[in-house]
């Protein structure tokens, strides 16, 4: 991916492995600190940059809906559902934003924007009807025990008689697992409240991309022997974080999503550092690289380069994620490598 800024790096072995040994102290020292940080209450918003902007206050709005529902956890629904695509179209006929088949949409549609047209293409509709239909199963649930949350995910993954009838979450293992996928993306929507718990595979996974300063870029290699263990962008991180055993999905505006989204000023070395054309929409992130401390990342850059020192601060930086274990996990693009 294309980086504006050449930065020429010239470094010894000697003070190389020096610098990534203070980063290594450094990480740990700044992961103890954190660790002793405390978290605040309050309603739940936004992740800045977390959803597209054109759809960011219809999602803010609906997502407070009722008690059961919240904003990260709407937005983590529709990205699974349809990674923000108002046209998807799924095999089994799931339409739009929100993917509704058309026997449910005819149910519980309705016209969020009062046009006098309840449209499943229109995210200003098909929104607000996710939410609306949430709420509605959280209301049949919200007698069962257990998490009325959880209750309400597992209703709309195996309808509200299945869970009316487990006592809570059905034992189908599809149930269980969307119940847990949207709850963890949910964390990567949100705002964080106080500070995004530090890395423990950090560490590692910054030696494993140290290791390829000098090699030359190709674009879409996965450092595979057929490449010449050469990288991209988002191939050298989804190298450095598998030999930590985390598995990223390919792409980097796919990987924006693997877990909280600390802010500029609480950066740990090993957090994912991303780029994009349109500061208010993830979909159109395009460059990523794993901070290493100092205002700097480790990054493949573009043909003709190789991986790098680069600074972060740039025009394009749209933001940061904090790699866990889980958020890669529930992502909904599989991992390539």
């Amino acid at each position: 991916m294309a980086r504006k800024v050449w930065l020429t790096v010239i470094i010894g072995c000697g003070l190389c492995f020096s610098f990534l040994a203070l980063l290594v102290v450094g990480t740990y020292s700044a992961a103890a600190g954190l660790a002793k940080g405390g978290a605040g209450g309050g309603a739940v918003t936004l992740a800045k940059g977390a959803v597209p902007a054109i759809y960011q206050p219809i999602v803010q709005k609906w997502g407070n809906l009722c008690p059961a529902l919240n904003p990260a956890l709407l937005a983590a629904q529709l990205y699974q559902e349809s990674g923000w695509n108002a046209r998807a179209q799924s095999p089994a006929a799931a339409q739009g934003i929100a993917q509704f088949i058309p026997g449910t949409w005819a149910t519980h549609g309705i016209d969020g924007n009062g046009d006098g047209k309840a449209d499943v293409w229109d995210p200003e509709d098909a929104i607000p009807s996710a939410a609306s239909y949430d709420c509605e199963l959280a209301s049949y649930v919200k007698d069962v025990p257990g998490d009325n949350t959880d209750n309400m995910l597992a209703s709309y993954n195996a309808g509200a008689y299945a869970v009316i009838k487990a006592g809570g979450v059905p034992p189908y293992s599809e149930t269980r697992n969307y119940v847990k996928i949207i709850r963890t993306l949910e964390k990567s929507f949100a705002a964080p409240v106080g500070r995004v718990a530090p890395s423990q595979q950090a560490a590692a996974a910054i030696y494993y991309a140290q290791q390829q300063l000098g090699t030359k870029y190709l674009w879409g290699g996965t450092g595979t022997a057929d490449e010449g263990g050469r990288f991209d962008c988002s191939g050298l991180t989804q190298a450095s974080y598998h030999s930590v055993g985390i598995e990223l999905p390919r792409v980097a505006n796919d990987q924006w999503n693997a877990g909280p989204h600390p802010a500029r000023s609480e950066l740990l070395p090993g957090d994912l550092v991303f780029f994009a054309t349109d500061l208010t929409d993830p979909r159109s992130i395009h460059h990523v690289g794993i901070y290493v401390g100092g205002g700097y990342m480790i990054d493949a850059p573009h043909t003709g380069a190789v991986i790098r020192f680069d600074p972060i601060d740039e025009a394009d930086y749209i933001g940061a994620t904090r790699v866990t274990r889980d958020g890669a996990q529930a992502l909904p693009t599989p991992s390539a490598a």
